[in-house]
């Protein structure tokens, strides 16, 4: 099983790893052309990130303050295929996205200023390796009624690895088989309902995905 480190994104072998096929993985160039494109759209002020899933448990960055934050307009639905992370192409698994509608309370991470534009480049290695989320500056909600901008990934319903069936029975069946190369499945989603409880959270969704899943 690999680790998800700092390492391994930063010198690229987390990337050379999952080894994708030629048709999903994109190439250092496409990275680097989305994060310059979202780099140069930033809006003004400290950079924030919004986490819903994997950031809320390993984060990987640096950052000077964390937040409970939440996200109007957008869900968790568990609609990307994972053939390589967390699933292979005889097992494929399932990993979060947002799609449209509802809301989604995650945590907001304020990056160093001097470290903002390297910290953002190395999560853009980390998520968008075979460009199946659209990246979006959103406004969040503090609690206390403060907002702000802050950068997330979305669903692309127009990528190859988008499920339109991310109902929790079909998640569960998935995901309590799905091997890849950083583990199975079900901890993800395990780690994920974990992470929701520490901070004071719940998702509905994901506790009907967890209770159809196998007892640990």
């Amino acid at each position: 099983m690999t680790l998800l480190t700092r390492q391994n994104l930063g010198d690229g072998s987390f990337r050379r790893g999952l080894a994708l096929p030629p048709h999903l993985g994109w190439s250092d160039a496409q990275v680097a052309q989305s994060f310059a494109q979202a780099w140069a759209a930033r809006p003004p002020g400290p950079v924030w990130v919004f986490g819903y899933g994997s950031l809320m448990w390993n984060p990987l960055l640096a950052f000077e303050e964390r937040r409970v934050a939440t996200l109007g307009g957008w869900h968790r639905s568990f609609c990307l295929r994972s053939i390589a992370g967390r699933g292979s192409p005889e097992h494929p698994g399932r990993v979060l996205s947002l799609e449209p509608g509802g809301e989604v309370r995650g945590v907001a991470l304020r990056l160093p200023p001097s470290q903002a534009e390297s910290e953002l480049r190395l999560l853009w290695t980390r998520e968008m390796t075979s460009g199946a989320y659209r990246p979006l500056w959103c406004a969040v909600e503090l609690p206390g009624g403060r907002q702000l901008q802050a950068a997330t990934f979305v669903a692309d319903p127009c990528h190859p690895q988008h499920e339109p069936d991310a109902s929790p029975a079909t998640v569960a069946r998935l995901t309590a088989v799905a091997r890849g190369a950083f583990g199975p499945n079900v901890d993800y989603v395990r780690a994920l309902a974990r992470a929701l409880q520490q901070e004071g959270l719940r998702d509905p969704y994901v506790d009907e995905i967890l209770q159809a899943l196998p007892p640990e």
